[in-house]
């Protein structure tokens, strides 16, 4: 008969330690997906102030909201395995009722 692993693992640690890199990683995804979805124009007028203009780009802001949305599933995660590596423990068996 095999036993399942409990689920008070140490190594559950580096499991969140790799998903905490991860979500930093896509963190800097996420700033350079934005930066590419949104552009800035700028048109000279003849008697006054340049006329601005900003042009968002579907395609690349949303991939940022989807990897960011993924960095956050993966923190959410990665504090459950920490929690799982530190505190569950196994219970200790009850006593027999006496009777």
């Amino acid at each position: 008969m095999t036993t399942l692993p409990g689920l008070h693992q140490p190594k559950r640690a580096i499991v969140a330690g790799v998903e905490v890199a991860a979500a930093v990683a896509l963190a800097f995804a996420v700033a350079w997906c934005w930066d590419r979805g949104v552009l800035r124009y700028s048109y000279p007028v003849a008697d006054g102030a340049p006329l601005e203009s900003t042009r968002y780009l579907g395609n690349w802001i949303g991939a940022a909201i989807g990897l960011a949305t993924l960095g956050g599933v993966l923190l959410l995660d990665a504090g459950r395995q920490l929690l799982l590596a530190v505190r569950a423990r196994g219970r200790k068996q009850a006593d027999p009722p006496d009777v």
